[in-house]
Order: C-alpha cells, then sequence, then structure tokens
C-alpha cells in the first residue's frame, strides 16, 4: 500500500471541545496537502470545513448525537438535517448505548433509520453507526453490527474516541465477519501510529478515523 491510498482511506480527525476554527482551518489545509479522504469534525464547523474543501477530493464528514449516542431519534435527524445543509456528505451518528444493553432493539432501528432516511435526501451521503465497543461484551457488539446492517447505513464503526478504549484488531475482525461484505467496517479510537493503521486495515477496516494522520503517513514513507 502506498501512501496516497493508505491517505484516502483516513479520516483526519479533530473533534475536541476546545478546537478553534483556526484548528480547523488548519486541519482542512493539511487534508488537502496529504489527500485524506475526509476530515471529521465537530457540527458547528462543517461550514467553514465545505467552504474550504469545496473544489477538492476530501469529504466533509461530522459527528450525530456526539459522544454519548443517548439523544432521541427525532434529535439526531434533526442534527443530520442541519449537517447536511451546511455542507456535511458523511455523518458519523452515535448508536443508542442505553437501548441496546437493555435489549430496546426497535429504538436502536428507529434511531439509525431516522439518519439514514435523511442521508438518503441527497444522494451519495454515508451513515457510519458508532457503537463504541469498549462498553459492549461479545453478544452486545454482534447485535449491534446487525441492526446496524438492517438499518440501512453503510458502516459500522468502533468508537468515539471518548470513552475507555478505542479500537482493537479483535473487534474489527468481529465486526467484519458479523457485517460480510455488506458494508464497511471503520476504526476509530488510540489509531496512533503506522503500525496501528496497517493491523486495523489487515483485520479488516476499510476506513480509519484518527488524529494522528499525519504521522501514520510519515512512518509508512520511513519503513
Amino acid at each position: 500500500m502506498d501512501k496516497m491510498e493508505l491517505a484516502a482511506m483516513i479520516d483526519h480527525t479533530l473533534l475536541k471541545p476546545q478546537a478553534t476554527e483556526g484548528d480547523i482551518v488548519a486541519l482542512c489545509r493539511e487534508a488537502k496537502q496529504y489527500g485524506f479522504g475526509a476530515v471529521c469534525i465537530n457540527p458547528g464547523f462543517v461550514k467553514i470545513a465545505h467552504m474550504l474543501l469545496t473544489g477538492t477530493n476530501v469529504k466533509v464528514c461530522t459527528v450525530i448525537g456526539f459522544p454519548l449516542g443517548a439523544n432521541t431519534p427525532e434529535v439526531k435527524a434533526c442534527e443530520a438535517r442541519d449537517a447536511m445543509r451546511n455542507g456535511a456528505v458523511e455523518l458519523d451518528m452515535v448508536l443508542n448505548i442505553g437501548a441496546l444493553r437493555q435489549g430496546n432493539y426497535e429504538l436502536v432501528k428507529c434511531d439509525i433509520e431516522g439518519v439514514v432516511k435523511e442521508a438518503a435526501q441527497v444522494p451519495g451521503t454515508l451513515v457510519k453507526v458508532i457503537i463504541e465497543t469498549c462498553l459492549l461484551n461479545e453478544a452486545e457488539k454482534i447485535k449491534a453490527c446487525q441492526l446496524v446492517v438492517e438499518s440501512g447505513a453503510d458502516f459500522v464503526k468502533t468508537s468515539t474516541g471518548f470513552a475507555s478504549g478505542g479500537a482493537t484488531s479483535d473487534d474489527i475482525r468481529l465486526m467484519r465477519r458479523t457485517v460480510g461484505a455488506t458494508i464497511g467496517v471503520k476504526a476509530s479510537g488510540g489509531i496512533k501510529s503506522t503500525s496501528d493503521a496497517l493491523a486495523m486495515l489487515e483485520a479488516g477496516a476499510n476506513r480509519l478515523g484518527a488524529s494522528a494522520g499525519i504521522a501514520i503517513l510519515e512512518g509508512l514513507r520511513q519503513s
């Protein structure tokens, strides 16, 4: 895999609450320079990122129901509409983790389907569902992945980066086995090095969320 191929799989990410507009400008500049597939940012910065990245191959991704996933389906759908209106073409939503753990699968599906329905209004918009793997046991991870597929989303994603753990190769393998080739698998949370990134891809991920994207690419060039 060469540097350009790896860069295209990385969502260059900045979701820290203290991020400023200047930080987002720098993030978008880096994304253009290195050829990252997308920037992943908080909703309040979508409009400026869209303006800065129009005419490039870098997509604008934002988060929905972030980072807890405990918003109502109506609020998540509204967030999705607003984000798309401002220029987002990828939506990384957090699944309702509590509903999943208590077995309220209809609410989980309703939650995801509401965002998927909004995304369908703009063809090509992707929905990635964050299941927060570190908070789930194996059976819950499998069920979460199945519900994501049933609800029509495009990707299942490991983590927000705000809980107690991030992506692991074992979780990626489990997620890929569960969803098969039906949808994408995004690894995020704690991916800091080239070896981390390559391990996730080897395990079955086809997208990576990372704030260390530049270091990951530089490591590939040196290896």
